[in-house]
Formats: C-alpha cells, structure tokens, sequence
C-alpha cells in the first residue's frame, strides 16, 4: 500500500497557555516500526496521547488509513484500528489477567474475535496463561506490562503506540518485550510507534526515527543511517 497507515499534519496542542506540540509532522508506513525519541518534556507523550484521542488537538490533523480522526474519542479511534500501550504498566489491579485481557476486546470488531485473539496473546506471553486467575495486582512490573500489551493486542490493532515501555523493569525483561513488539510487528504486521527513552534500543529496533525537542519535530532519518553527531545536536538542542 503506498498511502501511510498513520498520517500526522502539522499538530499543534497544548495545556492551557502552554503549548506542548508545535506543528507536528509525521506517518507511519503499513508494516513499518517508528520511533519518537527525546528527552523529557519534549512532546512525545503529548503527540501519543493526542493521536490515539486522549488529548485535543488546538489545530493539525491526523489520519489513519486515509480517515480524519482528529477529532474522534478515544473508544471510535481503538475500533478503527489504533491503540496505546500507555506508560506505567496500567492494569485493573483488582481484576484477573484473564479479565484485564478480556477488557480489551470491547471493539464491536474484536469481540467476536476474542477466544481467538486471546490464544494469540497467551502463546505471545505464555507466563500469563499460567497467571491468567490471579489479580493482576499481584504481579510484578514487567508482567503487568505484559498484561496492557495483551490488553491493547485485544482490539486487533493494525497500528500500536508504546509510551515508555521499559520504565522501571530491568534489562532482561526488557529485551524478552522487545522480542515480542518486535514479533508483533513481523507476524502480524501490525505497525508499531515506540516512544523511548533508551536512544539506541529504539533505534537498534525501528526502520525511520524521528527526534523531538520542545514540541517540534527537529530530526528524522531511517535508523540505519542516523548521523550520530547529528542526532546528539538535535536531541540535546545544541
């Protein structure tokens, strides 16, 4: 498919007087990883937010697979497609893993797919399957990270958006979720934003980068090519 799955124009957003996004530009290709790097404060988590429906847009649009959805809420933009891995391994820690898992396949689309896509989910994350009845609060970080990946695989998303995944967990297990997004991405194709603090795992992992800094977009390039000057001046801002 030559049109972009993901298509961002010229975003702008903010909070109150403080404007956060400033004309954000970027798409995603069908199959394609992306990785929005920066330090803290720079607009990556603002621009997810603001792409999957949980924050409004001052102006700028957003299309996925060629449809307007700047303005749709959050649950009509999950059922066309798109969804988030927020960050801090968000679950219903009072709820099983089974049930947590279920929660994400409220999509009209999804839900009739739901035993199917849920042995999906279990052979992807076989420890939840062994955990599946216990309360998801009783879990460690990087299970209930797991936990909202499955979560979000639930609705059968064609694009999925990872915000800091790998906060807090320790390396092992975040090269065992790196396995998996990257597998997700292989095998079903589905197209993947990663949002990372760790530059050069992001990088190693994603095809195109894009480098943010006080809410604009200051550098982009295919990650087998980046510049590492570059990068560095555009990251720090200097």
């Amino acid at each position: 498919m030559s049109e972009p799955i993901l298509q961002v124009q010229e975003l702008n957003a903010g909070y109150g007087d403080f404007s956060a996004l400033e004309q954000a530009s970027f798409s995603v290709d069908h199959g394609q990883i992306i990785t929005l790097i920066g330090l803290n404060g720079a607009g990556k988590t603002t621009l997810v937010k603001t792409i999957a429906g949980l924050h409004k847009p001052t102006s700028g649009k957003v299309l996925f697979m060629g449809e307007d959805i700047t303005r749709l809420s959050a649950e009509k933009i999950v059922s066309r497609g798109l969804s988030m891995v927020p960050q801090g391994s968000r679950c219903f820690n009072r709820m099983s893993v089974h049930d947590n898992l279920l929660m994400g396949s409220f999509p009209k689309s999804a839900r009739k797919h739901a035993k199917e896509t849920l042995r999906h989910v279990y052979e992807l994350f076989p420890v939840l399957e062994e955990m599946k009845k216990r309360p998801a609060g009783t879990l460690s970080g990087g299970e209930r990270q797991m936990v909202a990946i499955g979560r979000a695989l639930m609705a059968r998303p064609k694009c999925l958006i990872f915000d800091e995944i790998s906060l807090g967990l320790s390396p092992a297990i975040i090269k065992d979720i790196y396995k998996r997004i990257i597998q997700i991405n292989e095998n079903d194709k589905t197209s993947v934003i990663l949002i990372e603090q760790d530059t050069q795992r992001a990088l190693r992992t994603a095809d195109s980068f894009y480098v943010m800094l006080k809410g604009k977009m200051v550098l982009s390039g295919k990650s087998n090519e980046v510049d590492a000057e570059m990068l560095k001046k555009a990251y720090f801002g200097i």
